[in-house]
């Protein structure tokens, strides 16, 4: 019989990026070009076993206040488990002991993290195979905010991949023990592009918050205010636009990856591993290039505005 492996695998996010997995993890798009693996028409089978109660990066700022944790403004504030098992594990398996298998393997994770932290845990069964989105906020017994503890180092996630068989064993003798994301993981993103991103991302809210206010009371300090961002937001944005070359590349490099993976006739434990890294690399990707492509109107029109206005003014000076 061929191997059959389990696989657990931890990546951490900040700021922007929180949403970002929580559009996909939460099927909050009409398509998904990144990744043609989701087929739709399926999604209504996907299932929770920890619903969410509110917007991720919502859920995890109430968490880390409610809990009093110091924070910085580069805080990892969400903690992403990825859980699955090649796709051999799961051939003849009923929608119910899919189920019992992810059920199982939240109860591991409640062994490491206390599901106080926990935002969602959602189970995917419209892609090729079936694996577990479970995202925590990563608070500390003692009430401190540390993905750097909670997850570890290269030795720790060794320790949670030896942890994570030995728990899943005792009840399917037949699964092996994975490979740790520190000998299969691979970098495709530059991680400069998406520090900017989740900048920009900031910048866009706090302009979009003073354009759209109302006040007439305070229209001159926004004013102001809005001049003065812009200033940091449309550099940050056109340094983006000319990365866009590199991230197309990228994302065609992953997809003819992805091709080649799949002409296999047999999915080793290697490839699976990759596939997932690469699936989530390019849905990454593709929200980074949607919001460069993306900009508001309201953001590019204010900007015009004023910059002709400041043409206007500097011809009126010089007269």
């Amino acid at each position: 019989m061929k191997a059959q492996y389990g696989i657990l695998r931890l990546k951490k996010y900040k700021g922007q990026t929180v949403s970002w997995i929580e559009a996909h993890n939460e099927r909050q798009k009409e398509s998904y070009a990144s990744n043609p693996d989701i087929h739709l028409e399926r999604s209504k089978f996907n299932f929770h076993l920890v619903e969410p109660q509110g917007k991720y990066l919502g859920e995890a700022d109430r968490m880390i206040r409610e809990a009093g944790c110091r924070t910085r403004k580069d805080s990892v504030k969400v903690v992403e488990a990825l859980i699955t098992a090649s796709p051999e594990f799961f051939e003849d398996k009923s929608q119910k002991k899919i189920r019992l298998f992810f059920q199982r393997a939240v109860d591991f994770m409640k062994t490491r993290q206390d599901e106080a932290t926990y935002i969602s845990a959602v189970v995917h069964v419209d892609e090729k195979t079936p694996h577990m989105h479970l995202c925590f906020v990563p608070i500390t017994p003692d009430d401190r905010l540390s993905a750097k503890e909670i997850v570890g180092n290269k030795k720790d996630l060794t320790k949670w991949q030896d942890d994570f068989w030995s728990y899943m064993v005792k009840f399917y003798p037949d699964l092996e023990r994975g490979e740790s994301a520190s000998k299969t993981g691979r970098a495709h993103i530059p991680p400069r592009l998406f520090k900017d991103a989740v900048h920009l991302g900031k910048l866009q809210d706090k302009i979009l918050d003073l354009i759209r206010d109302p006040n007439p009371l305070t229209a001159k300090k926004r004013a102001v205010e809005v001049e003065k961002l812009l200033g940091k937001y449309i550099p940050r944005a056109e340094n983006l636009m000319s990365s866009m070359k590199k991230i197309n590349r990228a994302i065609k490099e992953l997809k003819a990856e992805v091709k080649v993976l799949e002409k296999e006739k047999e999915a080793s434990q290697e490839s699976v591993l990759r596939k997932m890294e690469i699936m989530q690399q390019l849905q990454e990707l593709e929200e980074l290039k949607e919001l460069i492509e993306n900009i508001p109107d309201e953001i590019l029109d204010t900007y015009k505005n004023n910059k002709n206005l400041r043409k206007e003014n500097e011809i009126a000076y010089e007269y």
